[in-house]
């Protein structure tokens, strides 16, 4: 059960977001999925939160986890549910 708020910029047709996606999903949390590629002001806004241009960007809170393999090492590293269970 998620207390923290995710975003995860994302486009229609990319693995990683699918992996990034279903792992989330396996732990219960709702994303608030934004399609970078339906809409080009949100990929300029992910760049300029992120610093990165490549999909998936996700949010836990305000803190920036990266792209898919970031948060795959924070679930392998044991640290990413409780930054979800944060309140940030």
């Amino acid at each position: 059960m998620s207390a923290a708020h995710v975003v995860m910029y994302s486009t229609s047709y990319c693995g990683y977001c699918m992996r990034a996606r279903s792992l989330l999903e396996r732990k219960g949390v709702a994303i608030n999925e934004i399609k970078v590629d339906e809409d080009m002001r949100e990929r300029e806004i992910m760049m300029k939160r992120s610093g990165r241009r490549t999909v998936p960007q996700i949010f836990i809170g305000d803190r920036h986890v990266g792209g898919y393999d970031d948060l795959a090492a924070l679930d392998r590293a044991g640290e990413l549910d409780q930054l979800l269970a944060s309140k940030s």
